[in-house]
């Protein structure tokens, strides 16, 4: 399994407010997400000038705003098996999915901190 991309994402149901908060730091979106499969969600990809990048997901029905890494790799399923036997389990409300673009899963630590597990999928229409 090889990390393609690592940096923090935040999921709130208030992303308008989250993301001017890293407009004013400097972060400019690069492109957005938006899908209504099993949950309705919007995802703001923002990068600035020294290269970082910040995940602002706009989830309307959550009850509270949470943090996690986000952790793009190359094969997903390889991914979520070591994610699985080093004790993680899935996010309660937030089942592994696929999306036109990638396979995902939201998985908690066995001491509380969560991973957004991504791959994308290539040559997607």
């Amino acid at each position: 399994m090889k990390i393609t991309t690592f940096n923090p994402s935040i999921i709130t149901k208030d992303g308008e407010s989250t993301i001017k908060l890293f407009e004013d730091l400097g972060f400019q979106q690069t492109h957005n997400k938006a899908e209504n499969v099993d949950v309705e969600f919007s995802a703001h990809r923002m990068k600035n000038e020294g290269g970082f990048h910040v995940d602002v997901v706009e989830v309307p029905v959550i009850p509270q705003t949470y943090s996690a890494i986000r952790i793009n790799v190359d094969n997903f399923e390889e991914a979520y098996d070591f994610f699985m036997a080093h004790g993680f389990r899935e996010a309660k409300g937030f089942a592994p999915g696929t999306t036109a673009s990638s396979k995902y899963a939201y998985l908690v630590s066995p001491t509380g901190f969560i991973l957004d597990v991504c791959e994308h999928i290539k040559n997607h229409k």
